[in-house]
């Protein structure tokens, strides 16, 4: 997809934009070949920012957007093709984006694609816009179409009336720039193969990477993708590239052709702009001003806000981050707490910190109210603790009823990621009966409370129901009716 608007760099294409204009527009456009006739044809994509357009005024509080759009295939002075359309937008009682997007069938050749949009609603304010395309498509030879940047997909509505971004069975909304914020976490995009069948008539290797703009390096830190494929007429593809671990800067999402011997046949390559401001965040960068946190989620967090944001993390560092995390608690620093707490969400989602501290807090109130117990929050107790820093239990036991022991629980987990363990187990009691008064007794977590005398300290209102004659070195009850922790610990 080659985008026409001279957006930042301009990357994709240089493009001219020209006259006054007060409509915000962005025009792309993609090439593909039609496999019927063996030739070119253009996509050519329009996104209107609804609040940059006047609504033509209909029943009741909604209106409609109207536009009168003008596309021009110029070769040299002589018109190749010309379409003028009015574009309607959707029904609508305040401003929203929307797209369109049409298709014009060409010869092989050099273009200048113009597009011109006027504002039926507010006469005069238009914009225009002015590139270079290229179409070379040979029927039968090995080729690749553009890369069509996808904001979206979504499946053929077959009830609803035709849509136009429709191609097979699916709906492509296509990106409006290709610039990728500290918001995106993934590159979605769509590009056909041809003809390899008769370009290559064996399997064939696809590969999908990143590779640096200016030094042409390719970053290892981007999963590549490499696909053997069998040969087809056409070969349609909707892919996503994660992103997240991608700095800022300038790149090329590329896509090569290779054959068994690994030649390369051909490439297609697609320009974009990462901002990843977020990556490397270090208290360093904080303090000398270069991240700003006044603009930042910590920046609205009051005093009382980055402390709660702080005890809820603090089962997620390492020991001597938690012991600067509570000294700086205890002095009521105000800027060292919010530059820890954005450094932490920073660091875990360098896109998104906001929402990945957002959506940890949810879960630790909840945490909070559900094991409160009048000596400290609820995710300060043993059981608090343990779910917000290993998550939900697969499965809990409660019993209140086990002669000569306090009510206790004991959770399970199938799979435990972070010490990569499977059948891990957590026993809580409460010796002191309070409310929400558990206490971790015993865990075989690694890193966890192990205690091989659980079984005695749970029954220890029966210290002659010891297994054997060794009172201090013994590690099991007697299996007396009723009793049966031992067994519940094991059932798992």
């Amino acid at each position: 997809m080659k985008n026409l608007i001279n957006f930042l760099l301009c990357l994709a294409i240089p493009a001219l934009v020209f006259g006054q204009s007060t409509v915000d527009a962005s025009i792309s456009f993609a090439t593909f070949q039609d496999q019927e006739t063996g030739k070119g044809y253009v996509e050519v994509y329009l996104h209107l920012l609804g609040p940059s357009v006047g609504l033509s005024p209909l029943e009741g509080p909604n209106g409609q957007a109207k536009l009168d759009v003008v596309i021009l295939f110029m070769q040299g002075d002589k018109v190749a093709k010309f379409d003028k359309y009015r574009l309607s937008g959707p029904v609508t009682d305040k401003p929203i984006d929307f797209v369109d997007m049409k298709r014009y069938a060409l010869e092989n050749g050099q273009y200048q694609l113009e597009v011109s949009v006027e504002d039926m609603v507010n006469p005069g304010s238009a914009k225009k816009f002015r590139t270079d395309l290229k179409l070379d498509y040979q029927p039968n030879a090995l080729a690749i179409s553009d890369v069509e940047l996808l904001a979206s997909v979504k499946n053929v509505d077959t009830t609803a009336a035709p849509n136009p971004m429709a191609k097979g069975k699916f709906i492509f909304e296509p990106m409006p720039t290709n610039f990728y914020s500290k918001l995106d976490e993934l590159i979605l995009f769509y590009f056909e193969v041809y003809n390899t069948d008769k370009g290559i008539g064996e399997d064939y290797l696809q590969s999908i990477f990143i590779d640096n703009a200016d030094t042409k390096e390719v970053e290892e830190k981007i999963s590549a993708t490499h696909k053997r494929k069998q040969p087809s007429p056409v070969d349609a593809a909707v892919q996503k590239v994660d992103i997240k671990s991608l700095r800022t800067g300038n790149y090329n999402l590329v896509i090569e052709i290779r054959n068994r011997n690994r030649e390369l046949l051909v490439k297609r390559s697609m320009p974009f702009q990462r901002s990843n401001p977020y990556l490397e965040i270090t208290s360093e960068k904080i303090s000398s001003g270069e991240v700003s946190l006044e603009q930042e989620f910590v920046g609205k967090l009051s005093v009382d806000e980055l402390v709660y944001g702080l005890k809820a993390i603090l089962m997620q560092v390492d020991k001597a981050d938690g012991e600067h995390v509570k000294y700086i608690i205890s002095q009521r620093n105000e800027n060292a707490m919010r530059m820890y707490l954005f450094s932490y969400w920073a660091k875990e989602n360098h896109n998104n910190p906001e929402a990945q501290y957002n959506a940890y807090m949810k879960v630790a109130k909840q945490v909070d109210a559900s094991f409160a117990n009048g000596f400290g929050r609820g995710f300060e107790t043993d059981r608090g603790y343990i779910f917000l820093k290993y998550g939900a239990p697969n499965n809990t036991v409660f019993e209140e009823n086990d002669p000569s022991a306090p009510p206790y629980e004991i959770w399970y987990y199938n799979q435990f990621p972070k010490t990569k363990q499977n059948n891990v187990k957590f026993l809580f009691y409460n010796p002191s009966l309070t409310t929400n008064g558990h206490v971790l007794l015993h865990s075989n977590a690694r890193g966890e409370n192990n205690n091989p005398r659980w079984e005695i300290e749970l029954y220890k209102d029966a210290p002659n129901d010891i297994q054997g004659n060794d009172f201090i070195e013994g590690t099991q009850m007697q299996s007396n009716t009723g009793r049966h922790a031992r067994q519940l610990w094991e059932s798992f």
